[in-house]
């Protein structure tokens, strides 16, 4: 079945939604729901793909570290994942939005019969006019925050499996650096962004790394990971910095922002 052309994903990661000392960045949850408000506007459908529940949470609960035990971290999603919506609920509304939240479980996808009920949900909510926000169930959902080798790694793949369902014909991947380069360029200041990229093999990966920033737990491992199931099935997948929503404008119409992994 063919993408739906005006169908985009995007998804921003922990990262972007937090400033330094681990606080929710307002200014980057109003830059981004008014970009993507606005992208609605021109006629196109938007998913947005969340991450941030437990960062927040931790803050709200002022912890003071990192919390490493499961009943803490879900405490912690819980409490974030309020907080979160909250901020989506007040900065979409103030441009006249809707926002739907939906939770999800590796279960839900991997189960027919459920995962054609969330598909009649996305679609129900687009075509009313929602902006569904969608973040992994981490207050229920322990194998995700548990496993090393996590499945969705702080909802990269998600997104992916999210684009592949709702049939988008976009994934754009915020992430804390401008898009895939030829050498970690937090090491090597003379690192070159890589613009396009065909095909995701072996040499594609060497290049990723490996995990991301302090407060997020996907590199750009879990990134390419993502990018390679989207594009699979059809999707333009595009990684690039999510301080900056705006260059959501020059994806839709077609000038390079970031690195573009083409659609296979």
């Amino acid at each position: 079945m063919k993408p739906y052309q005006n169908r985009i994903v995007v998804k921003v990661g922990t990262s972007t939604l937090t400033n330094e000392l681990g606080k929710s960045d307002l200014r980057c949850f109003d830059r981004l729901a008014c970009v993507l408000s606005d992208i609605q506007n021109m006629g196109y459908e938007v998913i947005l793909v969340s991450s941030g529940a437990i960062a927040v949470g931790r803050n709200k609960l002022k912890m003071k570290t990192q919390p490493t035990s499961m009943r803490h971290k879900q405490a912690a999603a819980a409490v974030g994942q309020c907080s979160i919506m909250f901020l989506y609920d007040k900065f979409f509304g103030d441009y006249d939005k809707t926002i739907g939240q939906i939770l999800l479980n590796a279960e839900d996808i991997e189960q027919e019969e459920k995962k054609d009920n969330l598909i009649n949900t996305f679609d129900a909510l687009l075509e009313m006019g929602a902006i569904p926000i969608v973040n992994e169930n981490d207050s229920v959902s322990y194998t995700e925050i548990e496993s090393n080798d996590r499945l969705f790694g702080d909802n990269d793949m998600l997104s992916s499996v999210v684009a592949v369902l709702c049939r988008a014909s976009k994934l754009v991947i915020f992430s804390d650096i401008d898009g895939l380069y030829n050498c970690d360029p937090r090491l090597h200041p003379d690192a070159k962004l890589i613009e396009e990229i065909d095909k995701i093999d072996d040499e594609v990966y060497k290049l990723a790394g490996g995990a991301g920033s302090r407060r997020g737990t996907g590199g750009m491992r879990t990134k390419l990971q993502a990018a390679a199931l989207a594009t699979s099935q059809g999707i333009d997948t595009i990684i690039t910095n999510g301080k900056n929503p705006a260059a959501l404008y020059d994806i839709i119409e077609g000038v390079p922002v970031g690195t573009k992994f083409k659609a296979q």
